[in-house]
């Protein structure tokens, strides 16, 4: 099974590995091993894979591997995907949310993980119907994170100071939301496109008052960067009005016509490892190393736990009403709120952006 980018060679590799063991088995009667290679050259050269190697799977992330991520690894890992006959490939997309609603749109990617709230304006945009069917954010991310000797402390204190966002950002594309519902005068914010390379190492060195970024990622990394930990200011948007959900598994057209009841196996698959993750988030980052060198098992174990304990994975309404689903009371205030700074061309057809049809059963989830 393949496993990340760059790793395409491992799942070939592999693919002819195991034609070589089936070839052998049908070919037996072969009168010489000239021909027996030939066939297997043949094979290796058009890449085909035996029929019960499982439906094939290209699954995209709208950001670099973190923390948050282990679920989709460790769903490998622990043969879930393979359990539910499934050829799991993951990547990332370095174009972020646009490029992976593109290639959705364009069937190169079947699945994908990125922003609810860019998909929504996306599909209002271009009318493409792509479909969320998973939330993985409960509780976005979205926040603006501070220096308390700055003098922040609450969204209101931002008003006078300066904000560094990068302009690609899906937490400062909900920044004039957020402004509107937490009473921010927006005229008195100084607010800069700054790089994500430089938004943070600017805020660590005092050039800049606050970032815009997800809490688990900018918190951890400006600790990394040399900011005490009791000099950070983390003001989650979802703590002062914003009703917005945040990431979602989404699925192309063409795949969830083609082949919903893979989407269906994949999110099975994924319950069951993201409830290993919630129990044992230590356990669990193990999958993560194992695929991906040169992450700090420190950090991203930290970053994992701040995502749950934080409430971003676990909730109330999940406890509830299990992973991975909507209110609708909520999505319907969402989708007002993201009106406040979107104009519409068919505000009536934006709740059709998440697709519950392909959850497995409230008792499973």
């Amino acid at each position: 099974m393949a496993i990340v980018a760059g790793m395409a060679a491992v799942k070939f590799m592999a693919g002819v590995t195991f034609m070589t063991r089936v070839t052998c088995m049908a070919r037996v009667n072969l009168a010489r091993l000239t021909r027996f290679a030939a066939l297997l050259s043949l094979a290796a050269l058009s890449g085909t894979l035996p029929a019960n190697a499982g439906t094939a799977i290209h699954f995209t992330l709208d950001r670099k591997v973190d923390g948050t991520t282990v679920p989709f690894f460790l769903a490998i890992d622990k043969g879930y995907f393979s359990d539910e006959g499934l050829d799991v490939t993951i990547d990332v997309t370095p174009g972020g949310a646009p490029e992976v609603f593109n290639r959705l749109a364009a069937a190169k990617a079947d699945m994908a993980v990125s922003d609810l709230n860019l998909l929504i304006k996306f599909r209002d945009t271009t009318g493409t119907p792509i479909k969320a069917v998973f939330i993985v954010f409960d509780k976005p991310p979205y926040a603006i994170i501070a220096r308390k000797s700055r003098g922040i402390a609450s969204p209101r204190d931002l008003q006078g100071k300066k904000l560094g966002a990068p302009a690609a950002d899906p937490t400062f594309a909900l920044w004039p939301i957020f402004a509107t519902v937490a009473g921010i005068d927006r005229a008195k914010v100084a607010v800069e496109d700054l790089g994500s390379p430089v938004c943070q190492p600017m805020l660590a060195a005092g050039e800049i008052d606050a970032v815009t970024g997800f809490s688990f990622t900018a918190y951890v990394d400006l600790k990394a960067h040399g900011v005490p930990a009791d000099d950070l200011a983390v003001l989650p948007m979802a703590d002062y009005g914003i009703a917005l959900y945040g990431d979602a598994i989404m699925v192309s057209p063409a795949f969830a016509q083609q082949k919903p009841d893979a989407v269906r196996a994949f999110l099975r698959a994924y319950v069951r490892a993201l409830k290993d993750t919630v129990r044992d988030p230590a356990g669990a980052i193990v999958a993560l190393f194992r695929h991906n060198e040169g992450l700090s098992k420190d950090v991203e174990l930290e970053r994992l736990r701040l995502a749950i304990r934080e409430d971003n994975i676990v909730t109330p309404a999940v406890q509830a009403n299990g992973f991975g689903g909507i209110e609708p009371e909520r999505f319907a205030a969402a989708i007002e709120q993201i009106a406040l700074a979107y104009r519409f061309k068919a505000k009536d057809k934006a709740a059709a952006a998440f697709d519950a049809s392909f959850l497995p059963p409230a008792a499973e989830r």
